[in-house]
């Protein structure tokens, strides 16, 4: 098989970041020794965990620029929105929070407002921000992430919306500074772009063709974070199934997944997403034989019917689906199954919705994450005939989702009385008197505990059930703890 040539970012290229970086931190030092105010950034995130993950490094970055983090407008001094163009809500609802900041930055006009990531990729949406949204200062794309730090610095000294959006295949950058979320757990992109085209998803377009990083360079940085108390990771991809397949070596996501298993301090391996035409009896087996990959699979179907799939582009059939989901099952008993559908795809008619419903009742997906069709501008779908009613949509999006709840409930219910192993992650965003984390199967589970560190893993028996958490008690066991 040919292989691609390197897009890996020259090392000359990320010192010129670097040497930026430098500069805008002396400059931010320079100004609070002489008025000691503290410079805060903002960064709001749209989307999928790819996003998290780019606005991890967008967060590092001003870090290390000298910019502390804020979730309050008021104080911010930098706000970034790093958008989503999946879904239309998201895209709308990014409009409307642009646009009230005009007042702001009215009020504060050195306040430097910007917006980067997927939707900056379309035309559309960056000619409706230079034509609105005027008060925007730097609008950049998902391929230049590394370069934030120079669009920046050009943004604090220009009076003009600056633009600068690649329109290519995409690269693949390392160390860039990270500012994670959480120190016990994190996100590891393993690959960028996407190849599939599935006709209703605008990924391959504004994210570009399958990148894969190095293997040595994503065990690297495994290794650092076990070393600083990492206990689970989460390797992503719009695709991690085709992990490798652009490498000059002969390695696959399979092989990945052992190298991993290997690395001391992790004791949680998590993957997502996975494309159903991709899962081979090597990944399951890897699963399987792999004592830190956890008992849960990510396998979106999307859609029931043969006809749906391929004016999806999904290139496999329900038969072929539900074949790979029999595998898996009988390979890792008690596995836990997640998935995505999309209803009211343009031709979806009574029967091909049936269809769905019927591998939703044959699988029983432990959680299904369910989305109305919606057109973006870009994609086949968009253009194809026979677009559905709303009415229709969201009539059969309610029977699906009362389906799918009462399998939720009805597996969930099979928890209980039972003891799990569960990572903390925290106190309970609704009661900080209870602590909240997930067992291996990804179960959110809500509990009182002493003594009790995020991070920890401790074993917990359930006791109560609900659609989408349960609730229990901590079985004391200090031995499990860090």
């Amino acid at each position: 098989m040919a292989k691609t040539k390197d897009i890996h970012i020259q090392p000359e290229e990320l010192a010129k970041q670097n040497e930026i970086i430098q500069r805008i931190y002396q400059n931010n030092e320079t100004e609070y020794n002489r008025t000691g105010r503290v410079k805060y950034a903002r960064v709001i995130t749209y989307g999928c965990q790819q996003n998290n993950s780019d606005s991890e490094r967008l967060k590092g970055m001003l870090k290390a620029m000298g910019y502390k983090q804020t979730e309050d407008n008021k104080e911010a001094d930098v706000i970034l929105f790093n958008t989503c163009c999946v879904r239309e809500n998201a895209e709308l609802k990014l409009y409307g929070n642009i646009g009230a900041l005009k007042n702001l930055k009215k009020d504060k006009p050195e306040l430097i407002i910007g917006v980067c990531g997927c939707m900056m990729q379309q035309k559309h949406a960056v000619d409706m921000i230079k034509k609105k949204y005027k008060h925007v200062d730097l609008i950049f794309g998902t391929h230049n992430i590394y370069k934030f730090p120079e669009i920046f610095e050009r943004a604090l000294h220009e009076k003009y919306t600056l633009i600068d959006v690649l329109d290519s295949d995409g690269v693949i950058v390392e160390n860039l500074p990270v500012e994670r979320d959480e120190k016990h757990k994190a996100w590891i992109t393993i690959m960028y772009g996407c190849n599939n085209f599935c006709s209703y998803c605008i990924v391959p377009y504004v994210r570009g063709r399958e990148r894969s990083r190095n293997p040595e360079d994503i065990i690297e940085e495994i290794s650092r974070l076990a070393q600083d108390g990492c206990k689970e990771v989460t390797l992503l991809g719009q695709n991690v199934n085709s992990y490798g397949k652009d490498l000059a070596i002969d390695f696959d996501f399979a092989d990945l997944l052992y190298k991993v298993n290997e690395v001391d301090g992790i004791e949680r391996i998590r993957f997502m997403t996975s494309h159903p035409k991709d899962i081979s009896d090597k990944l399951i087996l890897a699963m399987k034989e792999c004592s830190k990959v956890c008992e849960h699979l990510h396998l979106p179907f999307q859609a029931g019917s043969n006809k749906i799939l391929k004016a999806m582009n999904r290139v496999y059939t329900k038969e072929e689906y539900l074949e790979k989901v029999d595998k898996v099952k009988k390979a890792i008993p008690g596995i836990a199954l997640t998935t995505d559908i999309i209803v009211g795809f343009p031709g979806e008619t009574v029967e091909d919705f049936e269809e769905t419903l019927d591998i939703v009742r044959k699988v029983r997906f432990d959680q299904a994450f369910t989305f109305i069709y919606s057109k973006r501008e870009g994609t086949p779908a968009a253009k194809m005939e026979n677009q559905i009613e709303d009415k229709d949509k969201h009539k059969n999006f309610d029977r699906l989702i009362e389906i799918q709840n009462e399998i939720s409930r009805d597996i969930n219910e099979s928890y209980r009385g039972k003891i799990y192993e569960v990572l903390v992650d925290g106190p309970s965003k609704t009661n900080e008197d209870i602590l909240t984390g997930r067992t291996r199967t990804g179960k959110i589970v809500n509990f009182k505990g002493d003594d009790v560190r995020i991070g920890d893993l401790v074993h917990v028996k359930i006791t109560d059930v609900h659609s989408w958490s349960l609730n229990g008690e901590m079985i004391n066991n200090k031995s499990n703890q860090s």
